[in-house]
């Protein structure tokens, strides 16, 4: 097979790993590719390094053989795909010829399973191994870690990589042992504190190897099965509070062809998937926990993002007096992120807040009036009830079309 058959096999094979792309990424179609070098079809993604620099990567498979069956997966053993396979040095040719003429940063490279866990690592850090090596290649790497794999050899891969990755694939284990039962949400853990573990020695030590400076994330599959958005943000939660990952990525079920029966046959709403990184960026950025987000089972609402949700379910704490309150309150009214909270904190110990002020740090003033006292305004005594409001401020069908 020639070098550019297997790209456009194995690059668009890797466009459903959701875990090296921002979350603003283009919609994903398991039919058809958008062509080599299109961020949402096959080729190349687009990733942040350690210093909130975006990269573009060569975003492709070693290969696409893989020993297991996940039901959810389009390389699964039984699906029926044209299927090839990457030299470690065939995948160093295509990144320093993509690097050389300035199409890309740096490489994510994942794998199906082939032989065993040890065997797929150790392919993949050859890879890493050759370009840092003996190329002397200084882009970003992101390799996607085999969870059964030894522990010396992700050790090893954390030496060469970036950013290491463990997809935690769905989120309940039950769901995994139906869907993927050849996976263990306790192997695919251990492999995340392997990392950890990693990341701690390389920041307690001065003299330590470098270890993926960029940490380590992972993907859940959103709609593969019934779980609910609250069960999703508590799962996160854990694994951030656990693992201390940088970002976990949730990629909308897509619907495969010759799909078994164990998964759904429609995919969920891409809204669905926005809501979850809008909630997750709640969690990581503003302090909101899992729980208040979603007090009880069930799923996001879709028609109005979660911050806005949660002010209208808890009118009690508002309308923020922006000359008083905490940063923190300040930054949970709607309409209002944390950046521009500092902002205002700042402002305010030289002049009393004003309304225009807002106008000027560009805050999205329909959202933030209903919550917010300033030196001149005040809400009306006659503000609407919450689900006025909520009637008010949702987003419109074309909004949510563009999701």
């Amino acid at each position: 097979m020639q070098l550019i058959d297997k790209l456009s096999i194995l690059a668009d094979a890797a466009k459903y790993d959701a875990s090296c792309a921002s979350s603003g990424a283009p919609k994903r179609s398991s039919k058809g590719s958008g062509g080599i070098g299109s961020t949402n079809g096959m080729g190349i993604c687009h990733s942040f390094t350690p210093d909130g620099r975006c990269v573009a990567l060569l975003k492709i498979l070693l290969t696409n053989f893989c020993l297991y069956d996940c039901q959810y997966c389009v390389n699964r053993r039984s699906s029926d795909v044209p299927r090839a396979r990457f030299t470690p040095e065939e995948v160093v040719t295509l990144t320093l010829d993509f690097y050389k003429r300035n199409c890309i940063s740096g490489l994510f490279l994942s794998s199906g399973i082939i032989r065993s866990a040890d065997y797929t690592m150790e392919q993949l850090i050859r890879v890493a191994k050759l370009l840092r090596e003996e190329h002397e290649f200084r882009g970003y790497i992101h390799l996607k870690t085999i969870p059964d794999a030894d522990p010396l050899l992700i050790e090893e891969a954390g030496r060469y990589a970036d950013r290491l990755s463990v997809n935690i694939e769905l989120p309940t284990e039950s769901s995994l042992i139906r869907l993927a039962p050849e996976k263990q949400v306790r192997t695919i853990k251990q492999a995340m504190h392997s990392i950890h573990q990693g990341e701690r020695e390389a920041r307690a030590e001065k003299r330590a190897p470098h270890f993926a400076p960029a940490g380590q994330s992972t993907q859940m599959i959103i709609g593969a099965d019934a779980t609910d958005d609250s069960t999703i943000l508590h799962t996160a939660a854990s694994l951030y509070g656990d693992y201390r990952l940088r970002r976990v990525y949730y990629s909308a079920f897509s619907p495969i062809p010759q799909s078994p029966s164990t998964v759904p046959f429609s995919a969920p709403p891409l809204l669905r998937e926005h809501r979850l990184y809008q909630a997750d960026f709640l969690m990581r950025g503003y302090g909101f926990s899992a729980g208040e987000l979603l007090s009880g089972p069930g799923n996001l609402a879709l028609d109005v993002d979660p911050k806005l949700a949660w002010a209208l379910s808890h009118r009690e704490h508002f309308p923020v007096d922006l000359n008083r309150a905490e940063p923190s309150m300040i930054a949970r009214v709607p309409g209002i992120g944390v950046l521009s909270a500092k902002r205002l904190v700042a402002l305010r110990r030289h002049k009393r807040i004003r309304f225009e002020d807002l106008t000027r740090l560009r805050c999205a003033l329909e959202k933030a009036k209903p919550f917010i006292v300033t030196q001149d305004y005040r809400p009306t005594l006659a503000e609407p009830c919450s689900a006025h409001l909520r009637q008010q401020l949702s987003e419109t069908p074309a909004q949510m079309a563009l999701w």
